[in-house]
């Protein structure tokens, strides 16, 4: 049975819905089949153009699919979708029905050029934060296309089939036996991976060009590249100054997506990551600044007038050009971190930590992030090793006193990781070597969590602009690179510290930077 104020959000939700969508069950004895029929009851009984039917399929535990007007949308359920997947099946109920959040028409026509048939099954946890944002950007794709399926299953139903397939981190997307993503991904990255395997039917490129030709590039006064929190002040600071603006990003909050608690944003004493997102995005589009979502930039092209090239075959330009491109969670580069990704090496404890229930695991990083893994991973882990390279770790001491307490944690400092060891289906142990002495030492353990900070988004203009040894575009006190007309903000840069606030206000500072120099130019 649905909260009565949960029933009462989705019939605002549902309001106007065309279409007639059916919540199609498989006959089941499986435990949990009430349960779904009850949800999926509550559910539909929001809308009188929802209904639940029992198909006369006879299925080993609980499934059901999504149809509209009686013919299949190409998503299925094999679990009960409470939890984070809650949203999920509202979404696709949603956008099956032509309503909700909608891709651009330049994405939706990517993802229908698709080359089909395709069919992916994505393994979930329910209290995965990470899966929810596969989940509901594939049933999307599932949903405009026409000849993609996809199938959200939930792990805890299927451990046989998880232990089958070695699945040992969430969200796992399989393509048929073959593993096709692992991990936290937005629809712009999931619609370039199957643009890669499978190709598109046909051009994509901006309307109105000619066939084989360059598409017209679009004209703005300013493109920001970058979402974030530098990003989206950079494009309501440009657009407040009455220029014309674009907003570039895979994902409109960056990184605030993959954030839970913010206790240290100036005046709000606490938010989410996701709400502070969604926030962000309201207030850009409060403005008349183009949003590109779901892209990736290829190339800038420099010039008076930069051009701005997507690998989606778009291209933009404008006189000044805002580099908010973030960071991204810096890997170990060590053999077999790559080959044991969603194996045996991970990167959030928060959704891979119950894998590892009761077994062995090390954690590589001694700063903020990694002391917080090694605690929360020692409450569910028979046993947890913090490596870290420097001579004493660099959490706060709040933190080390928690770590330090607790009685199946070790910490080994001075050590250089060298290798993730496995046997071919999981990662089997993490070699090391001390290095005052460069004696070689092995752990033997089950998991690795990577929490070494983050990496700087600056490869795309690394042959363009100044970087540092560190890949930060070096930048001066107002934001202006070595390249005029081209000015950064945020995670990317040489600005110290890295945090919301600071990006925030960097981003203003970079559009204020840019108006300030093309009025002195005209």
């Amino acid at each position: 049975m649905l909260d009565p104020s949960i029933v009462s959000q989705l019939v605002t939700l549902f309001a106007g819905l065309a279409p007639e969508l059916t919540l199609a069950i498989d006959a089941s004895r499986h435990e949990k089949q009430g349960e779904l029929r009850a949800m999926l009851e509550g559910v539909a009984g929001a809308s009188p153009r929802l209904r639940v039917i029992e198909t006369d399929v006879e299925a080993d535990a609980v499934r059901f699919e999504i149809r509209k007007d009686g013919a299949p949308t190409g998503v299925s359920f094999r679990a009960v979708p409470g939890g984070h997947e809650f949203s999920s099946l509202v979404l696709a109920l949603l956008h099956a029905g032509g309503r909700g959040k909608l891709p651009d028409e330049a994405t939706i026509a990517r993802i229908r050029a698709l080359r089909g048939p395709i069919a992916l099954r994505s393994y979930v946890s329910l209290e995965c934060t990470n899966c929810p944002d596969v989940v509901q950007a594939l049933n999307l794709v599932a949903i405009l296309h026409g000849d993609v399926r996809h199938e959200t299953v939930d792990g805890g139903l299927f451990e046989g089939e998880i232990a089958a397939r070695n699945v040992q981190a969430v969200p796992t997307v399989m393509l048929d036996d073959e593993v096709f993503h692992v991990g936290r991904g937005s629809l712009g990255e999931l619609l370039e991976k199957l643009e890669a395997r499978f190709g598109r039917s046909r051009e994509t490129r901006e309307s109105g060009a000619a066939q084989g030709a360059e598409p017209v590039a679009q004209v703005y006064d300013v493109v920001v590249l970058g979402g974030g929190p530098a990003g989206c002040s950079a494009a309501i600071y440009s657009a407040r100054k009455g220029l014309a603006t674009a907003l570039v990003a895979d994902r409109v909050g960056g990184q605030l997506l993959e954030t839970l608690g913010i206790e240290n944003l100036i005046s709000v004493p606490r938010t989410e990551g996701a709400r502070l997102s969604a926030d962000l995005e309201r207030h850009v589009r409060d403005y008349p600044i183009d949003v590109l979502e779901h892209r990736k930039v290829e190339a800038i092209l420099d010039g008076e007038d930069k051009e701005v090239v997507l690998t989606s075959g778009e291209r933009l330009r404008a006189r000044s050009v805002i580099l908010a491109l973030g960071a991204k969670w810096r890997e170990l580069g060590v053999p077999g971190e790559r080959e044991y990704l969603g194996r045996g090496v991970a990167f959030c404890p928060h959704c891979d930590g119950p894998f590892y229930k009761g077994r062995r695991v090390a954690v590589v990083g001694g700063g903020n992030s990694g002391v917080e893994a090694a605690i929360d991973l020692a409450g569910l882990c028979a046993h947890v090793t913090l490596v870290e390279f420097l001579e004493q770790l660099k959490a706060d001491d709040v933190l080390i006193r928690r770590l330090e307490s607790l009685p199946n944690v070790d910490v080994v400092t001075r050590a250089r990781v060298t290798e993730v060891v496995g046997d071919g289906k999981g990662v089997t142990a993490l070699r090391y070597e001390e290095r005052a002495s460069g004696a070689p030492r092995e752990l033997a353990l089950d998991g690795v969590f990577v929490q070494i900070g983050l990496v700087p988004n600056s490869a795309v203009v690394r042959e363009l602009v100044e970087l540092n040894r560190y890949g930060e575009v070096v930048v001066d006190a107002k934001g202006r690179t070595s390249v005029p007309g081209l000015y950064a903000a945020g995670d990317v840069t040489t600005t110290p510290y890295k945090q919301i606030v600071i990006a925030m206000g960097d981003g203003a500072k970079a559009a204020l930077t840019a108006f300030e120099d093309r009025i002195r130019a005209a």
